[in-house]
């Protein structure tokens, strides 16, 4: 008997669950746009809006790594860093700032197929390489 009621119980909750629409799916609904959400675009348009969602994606700046360290024997805290900002194809820039006691320096070295035309210190080619090793 107790079984049968506990199924019961179970067999309520989920058919109210199921009967309508929760307020989170209908909210979700609303913000698919108005001609995809009534069939109003063709297969072909979604696949063109996709290829071109494709290339900004591939030209986005997606492959990202920071290297923190200590640029001089006598800083610590690793207040100095490199950061490689790349896209798939590897350009994009790294910014290094160096963090001394007195001052502080900032370079921007641009990057361009996994390389650069400047010489890299070891943290900015650790840092291209962190980020070509990341999957975006």
């Amino acid at each position: 008997m107790a079984l049968a009621a506990l199924s019961l119980l179970i067999t309520l909750a989920t058919w109210r669950r199921t009967r309508k629409p929760s307020r989170s799916t209908a909210t979700s609904l609303r913000k698919v746009p108005r001609p995809v959400r009534t069939g109003q675009l063709s297969s072909t348009q979604v696949t063109d809006e996709l290829a071109a969602l494709r290339s900004e994606v591939s030209s986005s700046l997606r492959h990202l790594a920071v290297v923190r360290y200590d640029a001089f024997g006598d800083m610590g805290g690793h207040l100095s860093w490199s950061i490689a900002l790349l896209d798939d194809t590897g350009d994009g820039v790294v910014l290094t700032s160096i963090h001394g006691r007195s001052d502080s320096r900032t370079y921007a070295k641009n990057v361009a197929g996994w390389t650069a035309n400047q010489q890299l210190s070891p943290e900015e080619q650790e840092a291209i390489g962190f980020a070509r090793a990341s999957n975006g």
